[in-house]
């Protein structure tokens, strides 16, 4: 373990006496290949060196997809971020292959410090390469919405399309018309004595105009609500996602759960096994009566 120490750039500038100390008080875990090292919320605590093996630490998307971070080697180390502030992990770890890992906790990372200060640095200089990572792959991501996206690409007659439709299921629209024909037929009626009737009963230009209307206005409304059925086939998607997204936080909060379920099943296990009374046959000691000494018996 000495020899992988010296690979690690936490441990390089240390003496082979002071990396022996070290590693007396590293813990050694094993994951099978597929096994989760932990997942995003889990506590933290602890940093993991690889000894063997490989570790992939991804975060995972709405949809469950994987974005890889990086993907460890032996003599890598992950989970620095939980360790130094405490907080819960921000994203996930799991073994690809069958894999031996070195934990070290806030306490060996301490003595670290103390016996090489200038591996804070190397600690400092992987996690400003890992931020800008995760800040190449935010702004790789869409800033605006996909309603938003959708508006940039509206045409001008789609502009159009959408402003008379959206007046012509309106009071006022009904309003203009209404006065509209009221004048129409009241001036070619000969009602309005200045002026002079130009369409005369059965007002066959008002229906002229009437149909053209209707006609133009008609194709304005379908394209608009075309659109509105794109945008609704958008919002249908968003909430498809959203549902996915849920029922994966679903599943992951019972994982974790079963994980936790099979934690405590373990440590009843081993305390059953601890204070479990000796078997039948067995030959208990007899109880020491108060007072006798070891020399008198």
């Amino acid at each position: 373990m000495s020899s992988l120490l010296s690979e690690v750039p936490l441990f390089a500038g240390l003496e082979e006496s002071d990396r022996e100390i070290i590693q007396q008080s590293l813990d050694v875990l094993t994951f099978p290949a597929s096994q989760r090292v932990f997942s995003k919320g889990d506590p933290g605590g602890a940093l993991f060196i690889v000894a063997e093996g490989e570790v992939e630490i991804f975060v995972e998307g709405t949809t469950g997809e994987r974005t890889v971070l990086e993907t460890a080697g032996p003599g890598a180390y992950f989970g620095e971020l939980s360790l130094l502030d405490g907080q819960a992990r921000s994203a996930c770890a799991v073994a690809t292959k069958d894999t031996r890992l070195l934990r070290v906790d806030r306490a060996d990372l301490e003595k670290l410090f103390k016996l090489n200060p200038l591996a804070a640095m190397d600690v400092l200089v992987l996690m400003g390469k890992r931020l800008r990572e995760t800040d190449r792959l935010l702004d790789s991501r869409p800033n605006v919405s996909p309603n938003e996206q959708a508006e940039g690409h509206v045409t001008p007659v789609q502009r159009i399309a959408d402003a008379l439709a959206e007046f012509s299921g309106t009071i006022t629209f009904l309003m203009v018309h209404a006065v509209w024909f009221l004048i129409w037929v009241s001036i070619n009626l000969g009602w309005v004595p200045r002026f002079t009737p130009f369409d005369p009963f059965p007002f066959g230009l008002l229906t002229m105009v009437v149909s053209l209307e209707a006609i133009f206005l008609s194709c304005f409304v379908l394209i608009s609500q075309n659109r509105q059925a794109a945008k609704d086939r958008i919002r249908s998607e968003v909430e498809y996602e959203a549902n996915i997204r849920a029922g994966l936080e679903v599943t992951q909060l019972h994982a974790k759960v079963d994980r936790l379920y099979e934690q405590v099943l373990g440590r009843l296990a081993a305390l059953e096994r601890v204070n479990a009374p000796p078997p039948p046959g067995t030959a208990a000691s007899p109880p020491r009566p108060a007072g006798t000494s070891a020399a008198a018996r």
